[in-house]
């Protein structure tokens, strides 16, 4: 080999490691990172602060100890520490330094080269540079991909994986939902299920009262407090069965266990449902009605009080 073409395969290697090394550095991230002591047994508090082009993100929650390895919590005093945490998006690199158990430092983030087009083989696509730091963190894994895919899911795609684990929808959680007698098989559904508390303990409920809920009737009796606990109380006060619409107005208009009572002890002794809604929707309340008793006014009935309360007499 001649000297211009030793040159020549010298500027070639180069230009490889070069292209090799900026391909690296356009995969980091650098951060920094917080940890603390968590109530959970096995667990701990870790947060991670990362600043790019002006914008920040703040990521905290309970992490697995298990998942940080090098790291050593237990030990007491100041030490030094280097720690690794491996997803299937990336690796994140630690170091920084732990006080009896509490810690800081800065991080490292090298995004994994092959995630996205083995994300893209299971039918997940959109994965750039953001979503899969957000995907290491939230530990989308292909295996927790692959899982969600089996569970035959409506709207599922990369996007409803993050929000899966952010919420903490699982095939547990589906399996459990269907076992007590849910479809379960629309992703947005099952992302409301967890934000506003629908649980297959409820549904379960539900069905043993003979009532055969639909899914937006389920968020909605959450949303509004329309609880199995809630429902038990009013059953003592004699309110079986009542149509489940009708129980979400209850908890929209405050008809409430305690109400039902106060009207029992003034006489009325089980009006009925719309009777109960209207009455608190226009302001018939237990005092109101002791105030008409006392200016001789016996023996309403709910329909004469109500009438009375919307044409303004007091």
């Amino acid at each position: 080999m001649n000297r211009r073409e030793g040159l020549l395969a010298y500027f070639l290697v180069a230009a490889a490691l070069i292209g090799a090394l900026m391909s690296r550095a356009a995969d980091t991230r650098k951060g920094d990172w917080t940890l603390h002591s968590s109530d959970e047994p096995g667990k701990v508090e870790f947060a991670l602060i990362h600043n790019q082009h002006g914008n920040s993100s703040h990521h905290s929650s309970s992490w697995p100890l298990a998942a940080f390895v090098g790291l050593d919590v237990s030990k007491s005093g100041k030490q030094e520490v280097k720690f690794h945490i491996t997803r299937d998006a990336g690796r994140f690199d630690c170091e920084g330094f732990l006080d009896n158990g509490d810690g800081a430092g800065v991080f490292q983030f090298f995004a994994d080269a092959k995630y996205a087009s083995e994300m893209k083989t299971l039918g997940f696509t959109g994965i750039d540079d953001d979503k899969q730091y957000t995907m290491a963190i939230m530990d989308v894994s292909l295996s927790f991909a692959r899982e969600m895919k089996d569970q035959h899911l409506r709207g599922l795609d990369t996007d409803k994986l993050i929000e899966f684990r952010i919420f903490n929808v699982d095939s547990k959680f589906i399996q459990e939902l269907r076992s007590a007698g849910l479809g379960a098989t629309d992703c947005d559904k099952l992302v409301a299920f967890r934000i506003h508390g629908v649980t297959p303990e409820m549904v379960r409920f539900l069905h043993q009262d003979g009532y055969q809920p639909d899914e937006d009737t389920l968020i909605a009796m959450r949303i509004h407090g329309a609880t199995p606990e809630w429902i038990q109380q009013l059953q003592k006060e004699g309110y079986d069965h009542v149509d489940l619409q009708k129980l979400i107005a209850f908890r929209i208009h405050g008809v409430s266990p305690e109400f039902i009572e106060k009207l029992q002890n003034l006489g009325y002794k089980h009006p009925d449902p719309d009777q109960l809604v209207a009455m608190r929707i226009h302001g018939v309340t237990p005092e109101y009605i002791t105030g008409l008793k006392s200016h001789g006014m016996q023996n309403l009935t709910i329909d004469q009080l109500v009438s009375l309360r919307i044409q303004g007499i007091n």
